[in-house]
């Protein structure tokens, strides 16, 4: 089972829009509060505002932006009480995702899984955090995957997506990146070892943010990003 395997080549020009601005929103490119202008993307992208406005409402249904009457589209905001709740979330349907992984996983996605580690091992060690970024969502995703269960992989991933403006804030923390690459190890371990119980666990404890890691991902998001009421 592979997430999203639509070919590209079958995309409407609404689709690839939508696309593409939905992977500017999960990078980071565009911020949280950013106003989406139907003119400039329809500029930009070279294509008429109907595509546009599809693609928007695309992304509206999957909760990447808002679309306000007067104030048109912004990439969506929310306040910390609803992020954190987004997180423990979150850790629920990630430590379920490992669980299946550690049960059903193949050959094929046990290896890609060691390799994309491996992969994150090396970016570590040449100090490239924005690679860091990267590399550590193809291992998430991977799990997702390896999951084998289509429905919970397409829930897990969106609500990753919807998360992954402020979870860059958790990434970049000092120390955040070698603690993670410890924790993915526990996770990829109990993976191989076909542990289900302690890949779940794992997971849920690499993804739940308490104590130091919790006030320091707080203090970390600009206020600009956050919704206030």
């Amino acid at each position: 089972m592979k997430i999203k395997t639509v070919p590209v080549v079958s995309e409407t020009r609404a689709e690839s829009l939508r696309r593409s601005l939905e992977q500017q929103i999960v990078r980071g490119e565009l911020r949280p509060g950013d106003r989406l202008d139907e003119v400039e993307l329809a500029e930009r992208f070279n294509v008429s505002r109907t595509p546009v406005r599809e693609a928007l409402h695309a992304l509206a249904a999957a909760g990447l932006i808002e679309m306000r009457s007067r104030q048109g589209a912004t990439v969506s905001t929310v306040s910390i009480s609803m992020l954190l709740e987004m997180f423990q979330i979150m850790a629920e349907l990630e430590g379920l995702c490992a669980s299946f992984a550690a049960r059903r996983a193949n050959a094929a996605q046990r290896r890609n899984l060691q390799a994309i580690h491996e992969r994150l091992v090396r970016v570590i060690q040449d100090d490239e955090p924005e690679a860091f970024y990267e590399v550590n969502r193809e291992f998430h995703e991977a799990i997702y995957d390896a999951s084998n269960s289509e429905f919970i992989a397409e829930q897990t991933l969106a609500l990753r997506n919807r998360v992954s403006p402020y979870r860059r804030y958790v990434t970049f923390l000092p120390g955040r990146m070698t603690a993670t690459l410890d924790e993915h190890e526990r996770v990829l371990n109990a993976i191989l070892a076909a542990d289900s119980a302690g890949a779940q666990a794992a997971m849920r404890d690499h993804v739940t943010l308490l104590g130091d890691n919790l006030t320091d991902f707080i203090a970390a998001i600009p206020p600009s990003v956050l919704k206030t009421a």
